[in-house]
Formats: structure tokens, sequence, C-alpha cells
């Protein structure tokens, strides 16, 4: 069966959020590391217009989310819990968050792209000279790294394309360097 057919089913063929019947999309809840429908939702164009671009979102629209937070689907508790998250700013959302409970593996995957933690508590990865690092970003060597286990120099110079940060340690990124994975230490790296 299909991912669409399977949320549909699952959904009853509503929304998953706030229960509109129209236009309803698959929306792959990030970071979706497998494929399957475990990891999405089927979910209208407003509510799914409104988790991509924050800029737009309407707040009395996220009042469903009373009724949606207590889902027994994951992926339902995990977008409720983010999106409350985002809103808390306006009171009501407070009130649902603290009634909100999700096990352990579930607030792991909420937590996973940031969603709901303070500014100065986020870990940020800088380089040497203090910029700020992100996903994607291409990076260089600022000085020579003996590979340990690689059985090779990493050459100051060298260019780190699409590197990706360590979630849990601000000091450590990964790129890869000579056709193999590495882990670098920002210290030794500049923004490109």
């Amino acid at each position: 069966m299909s991912v669409i057919k399977e949320l549909q089913a699952r959904s009853g063929s509503v929304c998953e959020l706030c229960g509109a019947t129209d236009d309803l999309n698959v929306y792959e809840v990030p970071p979706a590391a497998k494929e399957g429908s475990d990891k999405c939702l089927l979910l209208c164009s407003t509510c799914s217009e409104q988790l991509d671009n924050p800029e737009k979102v309407d707040v009395n629209h996220w009042r469903c989310l009373n009724d949606s937070m207590w889902s027994e689907v994951p992926a339902v508790q995990v977008m409720a819990w983010r999106m409350l998250n985002r809103l808390r700013s306006e009171g009501w959302p407070q009130d649902l968050l603290d009634m909100l409970y999700l096990d352990e593996e579930t607030m792991a995957w909420a937590q996973a792209t940031g969603e709901g933690e303070n500014e100065e508590d986020k870990v940020r990865h800088l380089d040497s000279n203090g910029a700020l690092l992100e996903s994607g970003d291409s990076v260089v060597l600022i000085k020579d790294l003996n590979v340990k286990g690689g059985g090779f120099t990493a050459k100051r110079g060298t260019h780190v394309r699409n590197i990706s940060l360590v979630y849990d340690n601000a000091e450590q990124i990964e790129g890869r360097v000579n056709g193999q994975m590495i882990v670098i230490l920002t210290q030794y790296v500049k923004k490109a």
C-alpha cells in the first residue's frame, strides 16, 4: 500500500492536525531518516504552509491542537509539540504543553530540529574566527590534521564541502576529506 493510502486510512482522510478535508498532501516530519508512513502526516495545505513558513502563522488556526495533541500517532504528537512551542508566547499553548506527555523516544524526535529551545540554549557551531557554521556550509582547514584511523593527514588549506554538524557537541563537525567522513574540531576550520 502506498504512503498516501496508509495515511488516508490512518486519518480517515482528514488533516491529522486540524481536521480539514480539502487539499490533503503527505508531509514528511523532519528529520525523516526512514521512508514510510510512520514519519509522515496527512496535512491540509494551510497546516503544511504554516509549518514551513513561520512568518505566515495564524495563531487561531492552531487552536485545533487542543484535540489533535491527544493522538496516539507519534508523528502527530511531534508536530503538535513543535507548534505549541513555536506559539508558547501566546499563553494558551503553554497550558497545552504542560498537559502534553511524550515518551522518551518521541520527545527526542520532537526536539531533534531544535524547536522549543531558547536561543541561548542552542548548540552553536562557530569556526576559528567566530563565524556561525550551518549544515551544508563549506570550510577550509587552517592546520594540518592527523586523521586517526584514517592513515593520512588532512592538509592545511583543504576545502571540506557540505559539512554536517554534530548535534550535541558545538566543537565538532563532520565532513568528507579524501573520500572519508571524518570528525573535525571547529577550532581548526574557517568558513569558506
